[in-house]
């Protein structure tokens, strides 16, 4: 009977080209027992000239075990799994060496196909691609590893304790360009009248919280948050450039409409693909990369403590995705309006917890 593998790979870069490394495992289908992992780094690269070197290691790995047998690749690069089913055209030189390399290995397998998952679906391959980024390569295979009884296995160290880190994230009261809902990246808008009494409102709100530390994004608006706020509660402000908005490019001002009379196609992809860069600007993509930066600096520098995170839409919507394990478009499903307060809860044996969406109380 020919065997079942699913081979989940992921890859990713800090800084898109940056350092860059894959992940990718494979599984029996029937049980869904791990039997290989590979991580490692390839330099200096692009997220999906990693995604494509998690795929070649996958793929390899599945061979190695069992070159008869069916496999399923499971990624949730849409880009890679469109073009290694022949639907879209490899452009990229390296990615098309790559592409080649995937598809030598392929038909030495018994039937290779390509499914398209949620990034929630692919924790342990992207788990693994960021233990590569991290300096710490794996080349673990289940059958030649010794085989050890549960209860044979003695603890002799006792297991750390479990660090929570609250970060409250607040976005930055309302400018001139809030009531029109004007695309609003890095401009240095200063708060409205009305955007200052929101600030004064959130301070008070947030007074009650316990906050330890006050992080912030530089622009104008979301300073003059911070500083409203820290004021009240008597700490100072520290700034995170990774923190600021999304550059909305040559959309910047505009509203909605504008914007699609003016760049009807391209407001059209950006707004439908989490990768494509608005005219001029970034992607959410980019932004989710800085901002995955960002908290894994608060998480290191503030571990266990209660942090106020003073930033814009784009970034907080990005920290809630994380928070609930959701890809990147969960930016277009969901509203923040302005002043308002999320709540994000990090423990140090990876669960997180969103526990506020949204509050606007003090602001009534």
């Amino acid at each position: 009977m020919t065997r079942r593998f699913v081979v989940e790979a992921d890859g990713g870069s800090r800084g898109n080209p940056g350092p860059a490394g894959y992940g990718a495992l494979v599984r029996d289908a029937e049980t869904g027992r791990v039997l290989a992992e590979r991580a490692a780094s390839v330099g200096r690269a692009t997220n999906n000239v990693a995604e494509y070197g998690g795929l070649v290691a996958g793929l390899q790995a599945a061979l190695d075990l069992d070159p008869t047998a069916s496999v399923e690749v499971r990624m949730d690069s849409k880009l890679v799994v469109e073009q290694m089913s022949g639907r879209w055209k490899v452009k990229h030189p390296d990615m098309q060496k790559l592409a080649l390399q995937a598809q030598q290995i392929a038909r030495q397998l018994g039937q290779v196909r390509y499914t398209w998952v949620p990034r929630a679906q692919n924790g342990a391959a992207d788990a693994l691609a960021n233990s590569a980024m991290d300096g710490r390569p794996i080349h673990r295979d289940a059958a030649v590893e010794a085989v050890v009884l549960e209860d044979d296995v003695q603890p002799t160290v006792e297991p750390a304790p479990v660090v929570t880190t609250v970060t409250h994230l607040l976005r930055h009261g309302q400018t001139e360009h809030t009531p029109e809902r004007r695309f609003s990246g890095r401009n240095d808008l200063p708060l409205s009248r009305t955007g200052r009494a929101e600030a004064e409102a959130a301070a008070h709100r947030v007074a009650a919280l316990g906050i330890d530390v006050v992080i912030a994004s530089p622009l104008r608006r979301t300073r003059e948050t911070a500083e409203t706020v820290a004021a009240v509660l008597g700490l100072p402000v520290a700034f995170d450039d990774d923190l600021v908005e999304l550059d909305f490019g040559d959309l910047e001002g505009l509203s909605g409409d504008e914007a699609r009379q003016k760049f009807p196609l391209a407001v059209r992809r950006f707004l439908s693909d989490v990768r494509v860069a608005a005219p001029g600007g970034e992607s959410v993509a980019d932004v989710s990369a800085r901002v995955a930066r960002a908290r894994q600096r608060v998480l290191t520098q503030y571990a266990g403590k209660t942090v106020l995170v003073v930033s814009h839409v784009t970034p907080i919507k990005l920290m809630l995705a994380a928070g609930l394990g959701a890809g990147d478009d969960v930016v277009h499903r969901v509203f923040l309006e302005a002043a308002s307060l999320c709540t994000v809860a990090w423990s140090s044996d990876g669960r997180t917890a969103v526990r506020l969406v949204n509050d606007t109380a003090h602001l009534r």
